[in-house]
């Protein structure tokens, strides 16, 4: 007869992996759902290394890493210390109880941190949760956790994965992108950027960056992380077959990949604006590493645009939502009619711009592939005469077709 597993009234507490503790009981060595002994492919012996050994696999993509170690350590803490059991042995019946805690984590003083506020993981006010997850959110756990699960058992250290038992649901059409901004409302924002006040230096300086920023994001259809990590000595020049020049600029993008973004006559007249109000020659150089947009305040006369840091992902962020909230705004003070319109753009966000600048392409009847290589949802090949071509009638249609128009 295998031991009694510890009841789930002792007292631990939900901590971050990193310094949790598991007792010898519930830490998985003698898990009923073990894979054979001899047959495992990973050196763990307890759950908490199987699942170091599962997230080893992701360390190089930092979004990734936290999004898979958050859905791991939520489950792992919730059958230690909720149910009394290790992660392998928890069984099909446990996993559904696992979807509903979900949906509503309690008591939320143990699960939920205070005001929904994200705390630093060596923080005491830490907790696993910033309140109920969202039904899409609970499906999105569940994915990662099944992920889990499967590795697992092709490692060799769980015998069987709990989730695989769940109904599969019927696979249906993708849904059309709905966080967008439609012409009109785009139009709003445009029109906010242009009134924004330039009665000072830092004023003018602001305003000029806005508009730059929101061009990057809307006419390269570039995500917030790919402002921040990629420079100005990306931009480049070719010839196509016809000898017309052409500007481009390399993107290095999400998941390492590369592709070029069509440098449109448009993009690249707003790029030396805001280089020459920074100071800087009109075009940028091949070796320059000048971030793509630059803190306030450095210029060329300050010498520090080869070696400034980029802006952080959250300071983008929030420029951007300054810039939504503000529109909003306007258009609450207009008419009651606008408010459906000023609700869309307080909930807008910079990837938005990123959906708005595709469906817009589209809209406009850019060739779907064209706008499925600008904005990155395939590799790019660029060494075939055939591509080289086909990249070039990508250049010419997002020319005419995808405009800013300030």
């Amino acid at each position: 007869m295998k031991p009694a597993l510890p009841p789930p009234s002792f007292a631990l507490q939900p901590a971050p992996l990193e310094t949790l503790v598991i007792p010898s009981g519930l830490d998985g060595s003698r898990g009923l759902n073990r894979g054979v002994t001899g047959r495992a492919q990973i050196a763990a012996t307890t759950d908490l290394d199987a699942i170091r050994a599962w997230l080893s696999r992701f360390t190089n993509t930092k979004t990734t890493f936290e999004n898979y170690r958050k859905e791991a350590e939520r489950l792992l803490l919730w059958s230690v210390v909720i149910v009394g059991k290790p992660l392998s042995s928890l069984t099909h019946e446990d996993c559904l109880r696992y979807q509903q805690f979900l949906a509503d984590p309690q008591p939320a003083a143990t699960w939920v941190a205070g005001g929904g506020r994200k705390h630093a993981r060596s923080d005491a006010r830490w907790r696993p949760f910033y309140g109920p997850l969202s039904p899409a959110s609970q499906r999105q756990a569940i994915v990662i956790l099944n992920a889990l699960f499967s590795w697992l058992v092709q490692a060799g250290y769980l015998a069987g994965n709990p989730l695989s038992l769940s109904r599969r649901r019927a696979k249906h059409a993708a849904p059309r992108i709905t966080r967008y901004l439609e012409p009109g409302v785009w139009q709003e924002v445009k029109d906010f950027i242009a009134a924004m006040p330039r009665d000072t230096d830092r004023a003018t300086a602001h305003a000029v960056r806005v508009r730059w920023l929101f061009t990057l994001l809307y006419l390269g259809g570039m995500r917030i992380a790919e402002v921040g990590a990629n420079t100005m000595g990306q931009f480049f020049v070719r010839r196509d077959a016809d000898g017309k020049t052409r500007w481009w600029l390399t993107v290095h993008g999400k998941g390492g990949k590369e592709r070029l973004v069509p440098a449109t006559q448009e993009l690249m007249s707003e790029l030396s604006r805001y280089r020459q109000h920074l100071g800087l020659s009109a075009l940028p150089s091949p070796i320059e590493d000048t971030p793509l947009v630059l803190p306030i305040g450095v210029t060329a006369a300050s010498g520090g645009t080869q070696t400034c840091a980029p802006l952080t992902r959250a300071a983008l962020h929030a420029i951007v939502k300054e810039v939504f909230a503000g529109a909003a705004a306007r258009l609450r003070e207009r008419d009651e009619v606008s408010a459906g319109r000023a609700d869309l753009l307080e909930k807008a966000s910079a990837h938005w711009l990123r959906h708005s600048a595709g469906s817009h392409m589209a809209d406009r009847q850019v060739d779907l592939r064209m706008v499925r290589d600008t904005l990155g949802h395939a590799s790019l090949t660029t060494t075939s005469l055939y591509l080289h071509i086909d990249d070039d009638r990508r250049h010419q249609e997002t020319e005419e077709k995808h405009r800013i128009d300030w």
